[in-house]
């Protein structure tokens, strides 16, 4: 089942493995990141990369290429000050300065479409230098 519409109007369609892989992350928690790409050839969404559970942020942030833009969704772990164990998902949207403007674009236009996609997002960060997404940003919006 594939919901495609023209990319000029709506961005890029939305690969099912894509879908699943998030609701794997936010349901089963099998997953700590996912990593997204564009597939200009395809014309949709697509899975780059996935974290197991016991990756780290730096992990994660180290996946990102530094010169290309990617949409991601970090599940994030917490304890609250009243020591409650908490998780909250951040679709963060990666688009280094140093990168092509072509890039920034298709990512750009496309990145409402996809987000609705993914249902049960807490937070959205647009970052184009890793000091943008870096964990104390991650856990100021968490709180």
């Amino acid at each position: 089942m594939s919901f495609r519409m023209s990319s000029a109007s709506s961005g890029m369609g939305v690969a099912d493995h894509s879908r699943t892989t998030f609701l794997e992350l936010k349901r089963k928690k099998v997953h700590r990141y996912v990593i997204f790409k564009i597939d200009e050839k395809k014309k949709e969404v697509v899975v780059e990369k996935t974290g197991a559970p016991g990756e780290s942020y730096d992990d994660f942030a180290a996946a990102l290429p530094e010169n290309d833009c990617r949409y991601a969704i970090y599940d994030f772990d917490f304890v609250t000050d009243e020591n409650c164990q908490k998780s909250k998902i951040f679709f963060i949207a990666w688009s280094p300065s140093i990168s092509r403007i072509r890039a920034k674009m298709l990512y750009a236009t496309s990145k409402d479409r996809f987000r609705q996609e993914l249902d049960g997002i807490h937070y959205e960060i647009q970052a184009t230098d890793p000091t943008e997404m870096d964990l104390d940003v991650l856990r100021d919006r968490a709180n």
